[in-house]
């Protein structure tokens, strides 16, 4: 079998005129090349690694019913190249008798060589019935045609072992490669507690597992099941692919639990530092709060007619919540510990930011208040300075607001009142009269 699938020959020639003593020598010749290729080609066939396993595999599925039908067409091979055989064997023999065959030798020998002179009993045909149709009690071929017969024969077994040798090669080893890194990355999930029904990465690894443990039993099994054939027909026998389609779902499945578990391990080697920092955000928002409550009291103690917003409590759900955390870290919770630091953190930032707004509120008032004081005594030190220290009417406005701006509870919208009579006396003040201008009409408001 000079190609792979196919025996050399050339069948479907018209019958031809009473060989000559040449042409019979050469048709020989090149039906013992035939003969020796077609030997060799079914020797191969039959030391097959591929046809070695189909042999000894408990078999399921597709690949069971292809391989029995398989089997009984190798038989009938076999007896079709015994049948080939044996007429090659009667035209050497007709040849050997005579250097120079008479013209009955040579009408006998192409009858032999060319004729449809090989018979083939029904029983050694039944396995070709898909080339041939209904088995019948007998057949005779002449030998180019049981060539093309055994070319069918040999390609369809060949195609049946190739696949299945080929989805042997390729898929159980890559499963079990899988499977041995499942091994390590279980492994792994059991070490930061992640399992079935605790943590969904924990049930993905559980149905991996599953899926793995079924997928190499089918493989094993019924290899023919996850072979893709080649669109094109025509071409050589085991022409296609391994089917992986199910093993990449796996791998991808895999390596996303992979990646959730190996997040959970980050959480494990980064967890006393998050918590550290949690600890100090929280107890920075309770010091803002407390303060916060402090000068509330403190505001309205000293500041009178004002709305001060109130101050919430400490924040007890937070603190339980990060009890629970310090919990989860002592008994190796990591799966639990990851989804919950991720959000105390954002929830501790939030209440942080919210203590120091509280605190900016409350203590408003008292800012006003410092704000005004600033204001009247910058104007006491601008009067002093251009000699106004002792004006009377200056003396009696700053005293009045004074008084009200160090007076407790004081009242701001009356102290502001103040500050702006004095801070508009000075400014009169300062402005020296002149023609067609009265006191009041200098800058009011100068700094």
């Amino acid at each position: 079998m000079g190609v792979p699938g196919s025996f050399p020959g050339s069948p479907g020639k018209p019958q031809a005129p009473v060989m000559d003593r040449e042409e019979v020598d050469r048709a020989l010749g090149r039906l013992g090349a035939e003969y020796e290729a077609i030997e060799t080609s079914l020797l191969a066939l039959q030391d097959h690694a591929g046809r070695r396993l189909l042999e000894g595999a408990e078999l399921t599925g597709v690949t069971k019913d292809r391989w029995a039908a398989t089997e009984q067409s190798i038989t009938v091979l076999w007896a079709h190249f015994d049948a080939y055989t044996a007429a090659l064997t009667t035209a050497r023999e007709l040849r050997a008798r005579r250097r120079w065959p008479s013209p009955d030798d040579l009408a006998e020998l192409t009858e032999l060589l060319r004729g449809a002179r090989v018979t083939v009993s029904g029983a050694a045909t039944g396995g070709a019935a898909q080339f041939t149709g209904p088995a019948r009690l007998s057949e005779q071929f002449s030998l180019e045609e049981l060539v093309e017969r055994m070319n069918g024969l040999y390609a369809a077994a060949l195609d049946v072992i190739v696949a299945a040798d080929a989805v042997w090669s390729a898929l159980p080893a890559r499963i079990d490669l899988l499977a041995a890194e499942l091994r390590r990355t279980l492994s792994l999930a059991r070490s930061v507690g992640v399992r079935p029904g605790e943590h969904p990465a924990g049930d993905d690894l559980e149905r991996i597992t599953y899926e793995l443990t079924q997928l190499r039993a089918q493989v094993v099994s019924d290899p023919l099941a996850f072979w893709v054939p080649d669109a094109d027909r025509s071409a050589a026998p085991g022409g296609g692919r391994p089917d992986t389609a199910r093993y990449d779902r796996a791998a991808l499945a895999l390596e996303d639990a992979r990646r959730e578990i190996e997040a959970v391990l980050d959480v494990r080697q980064d967890a006393e530092r998050r918590l550290m920092q949690l600890r100090d955000v929280l107890s920075r928002a309770d010091r803002t709060l407390t303060e916060a409550r402090q000068a509330r009291g403190e505001v309205l103690a000293k500041i009178a007619a004002s709305e001060v917003p109130a101050v919430s409590g400490p924040p007890t759900a937070l603190h339980e919540q990060l009890a629970t955390a310090a919990e989860y870290r002592r008994h190796a919770q990591w799966h639990r510990l990851s989804p919950l630091l991720d959000s105390l953190e954002q929830r501790a930032e939030d209440e942080l930011h919210r203590a120091r707004e509280s605190l900016t509120a409350v203590t408003a008032p008292l800012a006003v208040r410092a704000e005004l004081r600033g204001r009247l005594d910058a104007y006491k030190v601008k009067a002093a300075r251009h000699g106004l220290a002792e004006d009377p009417l200056l003396t009696e406005r700053y005293d009045v607001a004074r008084r009200m701006l160090w007076s407790a509870p004081c009242d701001l919208r009356a102290a502001e009142q103040a500050v702006l009579r004095y801070q508009q006396a000075v400014a009169e003040a300062l402005v020296p009269p002149g023609p067609g201008r009265g006191p009041a009409d200098g800058p009011q408001g100068e700094a």
